[in-house]
């Protein structure tokens, strides 16, 4: 009999301290951070659930004798933490092309995680900081890279 009690007690302190947090259906903005030479990408989240989403990134680099793309994925899960803050962590992977002085084309994959933090405006901004360890395979990519950014994103 202890132990139903006891269970129950946990159950509805659980549903008392549960939050339902509502995530943007659409987000799009830019990601701003820097690792591997990638210091913006476009980014792209959607919602596939009340606590889910898929994020797209997209970035592009070009300097004097280099050139470069990374596109990534990642399933995302998000927890409200207080009021319009909420963490998030998540994992996906991509891959990537670098070119050098017109010469060496490298391609690369890499799988990454995602741990950050964001903030949801009463008006449709959302901002976030977030943290992305990406393990690289690949010429060009082959370590452990981490990057930490901060995205800027329109909802709706």
């Amino acid at each position: 009999m202890k132990k139903i009690a006891f269970i129950g007690v946990l159950f509805i302190a659980f549903t008392l301290t549960s939050n339902a947090q509502e995530i943007a259906e659409n987000a799009i903005g830019l990601r701003l951070g820097d690792s591997d030479a990638f210091g913006a990408e476009i980014s792209y989240q959607r919602a596939l659930g009340s606590n889910n989403r898929l994020e797209v990134d997209l970035g592009w680099r070009s300097g004097n004798n280099f050139d470069g793309f990374k596109l990534t994925g990642l399933y995302q899960w998000v927890w409200q933490l207080d009021g319009d803050f909420n963490w998030y962590a998540g994992a996906g992977g991509g891959l990537g092309s670098f070119n050098i002085d017109n010469a060496d084309n490298d391609t690369f994959a890499f799988i990454a995680g995602d741990i950050g933090i964001e903030y949801n405006f009463d008006i449709p901004l959302l901002l976030s900081l977030d943290f992305r360890p990406e393990l690289g395979f690949g010429d060009f990519n082959d370590d452990l890279g981490f990057d930490i950014a901060l995205g800027v994103r329109y909802q709706f």
